[in-house]
């Protein structure tokens, strides 16, 4: 099967924090707590039986844009998505504090040989 993206333009009430997020076709996290929900098999498909919370796990630099890693609080499903300037950045930088602060306490950041990628350790507005 091949990934296809459907363009959904969709409001949602957030379930974690309660914010009302307007959607633009691309939105797939809340902008105010960064929490998504595990409801696309392919983006914008809504097949998901799952239908789990997804916690915001990190924060990255990758090609100039920085994007979050949701992981499903119920099947572990990983997601990453790039983030928005309408996303609200204290949040950002509190999630990418506490995942560099995991890290450090477990023996320090591994950058992704493969890649060559590393998550970043603080955020610059």
């Amino acid at each position: 099967m091949s990934k296809k993206f459907t363009k959904k333009k969709e409001n949602f009430t957030c379930e974690v924090c309660g914010v009302e997020v307007k959607g633009d076709g691309y939105t797939d996290h809340c902008s105010n707590c960064l929490w998504s929900k595990h409801v696309d098999i392919n983006p914008g498909d809504r097949l998901s039986e799952c239908q789990g919370l997804m916690k915001p796990i990190k924060i990255e630099l990758k090609k100039d844009k920085y994007r979050v890693t949701n992981r499903c609080e119920t099947c572990g499903h990983e997601k990453t998505n790039n983030l928005s300037p309408d996303d609200n950045w204290d949040t950002v930088i509190k999630i990418q504090q506490k995942f560099v602060l995991d890290a450090f306490n477990s023996g320090g950041l591994k950058a992704d040989e493969k890649k060559n990628d590393a998550p970043i350790g603080y955020l610059r507005r």
